[in-house]
């Protein structure tokens, strides 16, 4: 049967095995995927340090369709030709893995702390708002007149201090006039930082 082709079993086309086979063997060596995780996981995670922080509540919708554009550009770079279902374990065990060690790493070095973590920022001071500091971090008027408000303030002149702090949140300091007047919010409210 020259013509004919094998309509049962794992086809092998150019070196490749398809069928059930396929899925279960790696396509790159164990350690190439672990090395591509490792190196992926660090750029992405220095390019989101370096261009800013932003909280999940506060993602606008360019930024949901940036990261996924991202993780779509990354897969490839970080599986290669692997497609295996043990390839995937491997890249998201070493994934979860990676940030694990970053996060142990954080808590108990304040070096990687203060290389990972973003500083508080003062924003604004006795009444007016630091301009230069506000664009460099973001924000703009309406972000920070809204935590005047959520603060109990009514206008940026009963403000002592705001500061940007590391998580995202404003913290806002009244002036000693508007102390009496203003019940004391514990409601925290995320603000984006560029990205």
């Amino acid at each position: 049967m020259h013509g004919e082709t094998q309509a049962a079993g794992p086809a092998i086309l150019a070196g490749e095995i398809r069928g059930p086979a396929h899925m279960w063997t790696l396509g790159t060596p164990a350690i190439d995927l672990i090395i591509r995780s490792i190196v992926i996981y660090a750029v992405f995670f220095t390019a989101l340090r370096l261009f800013g922080k932003r909280e999940i509540g506060q993602f606008t919708l360019f930024d949901l369709a940036l990261v996924l554009l991202a993780a779509n550009a990354l897969q490839p770079a970080i599986t290669g030709p692997d497609n295996s279902l043990p390839g995937g374990l491997i890249v998201v065990v070493t994934l979860f893995l990676v940030n694990r060690a970053v996060a142990f790493l954080r808590v108990r070095s304040p070096f990687v702390r203060r290389l990972l973590e973003f500083g508080p920022t003062v924003v604004g001071r006795d009444g007016a708002w630091l301009l230069p500091a506000l664009v460099r971090q973001g924000l703009d008027l309406i972000d920070v007149e809204a935590a005047l408000r959520e603060h109990g303030l009514d206008s940026v002149d009963e403000m002592k201090l705001a500061t940007l702090e590391a998580d995202g949140s404003i913290s806002i300091v009244a002036t000693d006039a508007a102390n009496g007047a203003v019940a004391v919010t514990r409601r925290r409210r995320r603000y984006r930082r560029p990205l």
